[in-house]
C-alpha cells in the first residue's frame, strides 16, 4: 500500500522531464547530441544508429550502459558531450522553488544524468537550495535507474527508510523499483506512451500543483 503523503519524510525527484516540463526541450537536445554520438561509436548510419540506441535504451536503462556493455567508450566523453546543451529553453520557476521547501523533510534529486547537468538546470530552474543532495549517474557507479541495486544503494548512502519515502519520474518502468522497495511513487506527465502499470501510486500532469496541493493537506 501507498503512505499517505503526510508521513513522508523523504522527497526524491528524478531531473529531466519531471522538475520542468517536457515542452522545454532540454531532453529533444539531449537526445539530438546522443544519437550523434551513437554514429559516431558505432560506425552506423542515422536511422540504423538511432534503432540501436533505443534497443540500448530498453536493454540498459541508458545509453550509455548499453554502449559500455558492447563498445569501447569513455563514459566521461559520453557524460560530458551529450549533456554539454544550451539551457536557455528552461524557465526559472520561484513557486516550485518555494513548494519543494514547504515539504517535510528531506529532498534530492535521483538522475540517470550526469552530475555537472543536473547542477546547471538546477541552477537555471532556481531550485538549487531546495535540495539536500544530487544523486546522479556518476553516484551509480553508472548502472542507472531502473536497477533495483541503484535504489538500494541511494537508500543506504543517504540513510533513508523506503515506506517514508516519496519518488516523483516521468518514466513509468522507473518507479516500478521504487515501488517494490517501498516507496510511495508518483507519476509526473503522460508516461510518453509506455505502460502505466499498478506500481504507479499517483499520477499528475503538473509537478507544481501536485505539491501546492500536498503541502495544503499536510497544513490541514
Amino acid at each position: 500500500m501507498s503512505i499517505e503523503l503526510h508521513r513522508a519524510r523523504a522527497w526524491i525527484f528524478d531531473m529531466d522531464d519531471t522538475l520542468y516540463p517536457r515542452e522545454q526541450g532540454v531532453m529533444r537536445l539531449v537526445q539530438e547530441r546522443i544519437n550523434a554520438f551513437m554514429m559516431a561509436a558505432v560506425g552506423l548510419p542515422q536511422e540504423e544508429a538511432r534503432v540501436l540506441q533505443k534497443q540500448f535504451l530498453n536493454e540498459h536503462g541508458t545509453t550509455l550502459a548499453g554502449l559500455m556493455a558492447n563498445y569501447a567508450v569513455d563514459p566521461e566523453a559520453f557524460l560530458h558531450e551529450v549533456h554539454d546543451v544550451p539551457l536557455d529553453s528552461l524557465e526559472p520557476n520561484p513557486g516550485l522553488d518555494a513548494a519543494l521547501r514547504r515539504l517535510p523533510g528531506r529532498r534530492f534529486v535521483l538522475t540517470n544524468g550526469a552530475r555537472y547537468h543536473a547542477a546547471r538546470v538546477l541552477a537555471r530552474i532556481g531550485i538549487t537550495g531546495a535540495f539536500d543532495g544530487i544523486h546522479a549517474i556518476e553516484d551509480m557507479d553508472l548502472v542507472p535507474k531502473p536497477a533495483p541495486a541503484t535504489f538500494r544503494r541511494f537508500l543506504a548512502a543517504h540513510a533513508i527508510e523506503a515506506e517514508e519515502a516519496v519518488f516523483f519520474e516521468d518514466t513509468p518502468r522507473n518507479l516500478a523499483p521504487a515501488k517494490a522497495l517501498g516507496m510511495t511513487t508518483v507519476l509526473v506527465g503522460d508516461g510518453h506512451g509506455h505502460e502505466i502499470g499498478d506500481w504507479v501510486d499517483h499520477q499528475t500532469p503538473d509537478l507544481l500543483e501536485f505539491l501546492t496541493e500536498t503541502a495544503l493537506k499536510e497544513a490541514a
